[in-house]
This record gives C-alpha cells, sequence and structure tokens, in this order.
C-alpha cells in the first residue's frame, strides 16, 4: 500500500481549505505560505518516509498515536482517513491509545508505538533503553533511523497544527469517522 504523492501546495491548500470553517481562533493567517522552504523540506522529509521500507500501518499508527498524545484535532481527522483510505481496520483505530493491552498490533507496530511515546514525551521518558531495545530487535538501523525521522515529523506537524491553532473543517472531521 502505497501513499499517493502529495504536492506541498496541495497540502497547504488541504490545511487552510479545511481550517476555514472551525471553532478555534487561527492565531496567524495561513503560517504556511510564510515559510513555503521550510514546507518543502518538510514535505522532503515526508517523502524520504514514504519511500522507506516501513509498513504503512506503522507509518500512519505512529502519526496517529504522536497525534493523540500532543491533542492534534487536524493531524488525526487527517491520518485517520488516510490509515482508512489503506484499508485499516476500525477496531485497530479505536483501539490505538490502549494499544499496550490490545492483541490485535504487530510486533513492529507495537515497538514503534512504545518508541513513538517514548520521542514524543521526551522529558519523561529520555527515550528507555528497554524501549530501544525492542525497536532494534525488529527493525534495521536504517529503518530505526526511519522511524525516529517519522516520529520527529509528525511532532513537527503536531506543534504546528496546535500552535497556529489549525483545526479540521467540521466535514473533514465527520468523513474521518
Amino acid at each position: 500500500m502505497s501513499h499517493p504523492v502529495i504536492l506541498p501546495r496541495l497540502v497547504l491548500e488541504r490545511a487552510w481549505s479545511a481550517s476555514r470553517r472551525r471553532t478555534m481562533s487561527e492565531r496567524i493567517k495561513e503560517p504556511f505560505r510564510l515559510a513555503p522552504e521550510g514546507i518543502k523540506a518538510m514535505m522532503a522529509l515526508e517523502a524520504s518516509i514514504r519511500h522507506s521500507t516501513l509498513e504503512t500501518s506503522v507509518r500512519e499508527f505512529v502519526k496517529l498515536r504522536a497525534s493523540q498524545i500532543n491533542g492534534c484535532a487536524f493531524c488525526l481527522a487527517m491520518h485517520a482517513r488516510d490509515a482508512r483510505a489503506q484499508g485499516e481496520s476500525e477496531m485497530r483505530l479505536h483501539l490505538l491509545a490502549g494499544w499496550r493491552e490490545a492483541t490485535c498490533y504487530t510486533p513492529r507496530e507495537r515497538a514503534a508505538l512504545a518508541w513513538t511515546e517514548a520521542l514524543t514525551l521526551l522529558p519523561q521518558t529520555r527515550a528507555p533503553d528497554a524501549d530501544y531495545a525492542e525497536i532494534a530487535a525488529v527493525f534495521t538501523e536504517e529503518e530505526r533511523v526511519q522511524l525516529t525521522l517519522l516520529i520527529g515529523a509528525i511532532n513537527t506537524w503536531n506543534r504546528l497544527q496546535v500552535g497556529f491553532r489549525v483545526a479540521p473543517a467540521l466535514e473533514t472531521a465527520h468523513a474521518a469517522a
């Protein structure tokens, strides 16, 4: 399952058309248009990760879990919709917040989720050796780097969306449900 290539312009249009009908007050009107080179760099990173050997389910679950922790409604709606489009089951999406108690995740997904939590909550966790050992057992060195880049990228997107108060449009949020 591959992701379609999304051009930076389309990402910007998607973000800002979705933000037109929201309940939060935006802090800067169209902030992504103010830093096009930075957004291009982020999109190049996204393309690199998309072309890695990380499974689609791992990539989408990492994005969703970090977005849950960070409270990013925009990213939660977008990545839930993307995961569904890739054929992900409703049950696995609903159980994601309680993944440690759920038995429906693969060893690679579980290791990636633990590493996502460790790095997203870095000040509290300090990236424990046990979590690193878990990813080292199931991911190659290259995949560990790609996974860590993915976690860094989604945390950056979350901080941009939450920081600038970008909310999903109501129809986008309803479509994701």
